[in-house]
């Protein structure tokens, strides 16, 4: 995901400004980024082992004794620290749930630098002075283990073909990365016959719907999807598929709002916006009442936030050119493969 500065109005950006070199990063920038990018690979490494093993502290186990409503409160850290500390242990004790924890955090940390990188690169071709990606990490034991990643742009988009180029290279490179993972996931899929009231694809009830992308490659190699249980690959590729399509939505300044913005115009990308928007909400209500599932409506209150964000006009709007017509249809190809309209069932 980008982020783009505030627009500057077009007469007052002097030419030299549209082609100076984008500002280097300095030793202590490395140093911030580099740490919560390691943080975000130990807190992807849990959801990892959390995903492949099995449920630990269904025993209880021992607790301090404080009674009342606040020590309730207070039992709560404690339960939660537990949990992480039998987490730690098992994986250790068991080294093949640490080795999926480590694969699913590398697929998907693998991703997400593609993505950024993607992003941050065509920053520095255009000469846009960019932060380096922001890994954001969950506390441990949360899935996916990361809220993502971003860059922030701080200086103004010099024309209508670095902004189509800075906002789509993120989810194309990111999606160059998905694809050998998905098909490591889909043809390493453990199969298993599932007996009468049994749910595959996950957990407690929990049914990880297929993208496009997943179902192509099952029937391309005769993979069975519906009796399958996932692995650490097939995991990183879902999140990372699902992170794509929702950074493609033509809103705001996600990516798709970036390429919308410079393919269509300021009017189109306000209309085409807000249409979007509508047709999450009703996504939202029929995935609740049909999934079971409320996966959408914290997309739909992000989305709320981004279309009132004004987005920035690029100092010159010249034509993209066949070629960048042609990316942006591959890109529409790429969300097609990669959009889940109700990600997950809740049975």
């Amino acid at each position: 995901m980008s982020q783009a500065a505030d627009a500057v109005p077009q007469t007052a950006i002097p030419e030299p400004l549209l082609n100076r070199k984008a500002v280097r990063p300095t030793a202590r920038q490395w140093l911030l980024h580099g740490v919560l990018f390691l943080l975000t690979a130990v807190t992807t490494t849990f959801c990892g082992i959390v995903m492949a093993g099995p449920d630990l502290g269904a025993d209880g186990g021992s607790s301090p004794a404080i009674g009342g409503l606040a020590g309730s409160i207070l039992l709560i850290p404690w339960y939660y620290a537990r949990a992480v500390f039998e987490v730690v242990a098992y994986a250790f004790a068991h080294p093949h749930y640490l080795e999926q924890g480590l694969i699913f955090s590398g697929s998907l940390l693998a991703i997400l630098t593609a993505h950024e990188s993607g992003h941050y690169l065509f920053c520095r071709y255009y000469g846009v002075d960019a932060t380096l990606p922001f890994f954001i990490p969950q506390p441990p034991l949360l899935i996916p283990g990361t809220f993502g990643a971003f860059i922030r742009m701080k200086s103004p988009v010099p024309s209508r073909r670095a902004l189509f180029d800075i906002g789509l290279a993120g989810p194309l490179a990111g999606f160059i990365v998905i694809v050998p993972v998905a098909f490591a996931g889909v043809l390493t899929l453990h199969h298993v016959p599932l007996i009468a009231g049994e749910t595959s694809g996950g957990s407690g009830g929990i049914i990880f719907n297929d993208p496009l992308l997943f179902r192509l490659i099952a029937r391309a190699f005769k993979v069975d999807l519906d009796n399958s249980v996932i692995n650490s690959f097939y995991f990183a590729a879902w999140v990372g598929a699902l992170v794509t399509s929702l950074n493609l939505m033509p809103v705001g300044q996600l990516d798709g709002g970036h390429g919308t913005f410079a393919a269509f115009g300021k009017v189109a990308h306000h209309w085409i916006g807000r249409a979007a928007f509508v047709s999450m909400v009703a996504l939202s209500v029929l995935g609740w009442q049909w999934h079971g599932t409320p996966t959408w409506f914290l997309y739909v209150v992000l989305l709320a936030v981004m279309l009132r964000v004004r987005h920035p006009q690029p100092a010159r709007m010249e034509p993209l050119g066949a070629v960048r017509i042609a990316i942006g249809i591959i890109t529409l190809i790429v969300f097609a493969l990669c959009f889940l309209p109700f990600p997950i069932t809740i049975g």
